[in-house]
């Protein structure tokens, strides 16, 4: 009896440290991510380089593999929504970054708007990120 004992107590331990593990991990959510400029201002012209990190905002670590499906430049903080650029994806640089390629016409804050789907979570992370064009 005492062996049945023992074996039950063992159970029983194995299954709280199994519960106890499985509470603690911890998963990300979409808001735990957030695009951010490596250079927030560029100089007006054509074929201007823009490059962005994405970051888990908890750990600050680089997040590689986003797949970004909208993009739109525009004056929407100087009032001039209608002022479109077009804006095209290059090949990334490091694990994280995410590069751009765009036509700045005037000098003045021009908004980049992203949509992206990160590897493993659910949602879609927006992001609205001003630029600085300067001559």
């Amino acid at each position: 009896m005492r062996t049945l004992d023992i074996s039950r107590a063992a159970t029983a331990a194995l299954i709280g440290i199994a519960m106890i593990g499985s509470t603690g991990i911890a998963r990300a959510e979409i808001k735990d991510y957030e695009f951010r400029l490596v250079e927030p201002t560029v100089t007006v012209g054509k074929d201007k380089i823009v490059t962005l990190r994405l970051v888990n905002k908890t750990t600050g670590k680089p997040v590689p593999d986003a797949v970004i499906f909208a993009t739109r430049l525009d004056m929407a903080p100087e009032g001039m929504p209608e002022m479109a650029t077009k804006i095209a994806r290059e090949p990334d640089g490091e694990p994280g970054s995410y590069r751009f390629k765009a036509a700045f016409g005037m000098e003045g804050k021009w908004q980049l708007s992203l949509g992206a789907k990160v590897q493993g979570e659910t949602g879609t992370l927006e992001s609205k990120l001003v630029i600085s064009a300067q001559k």
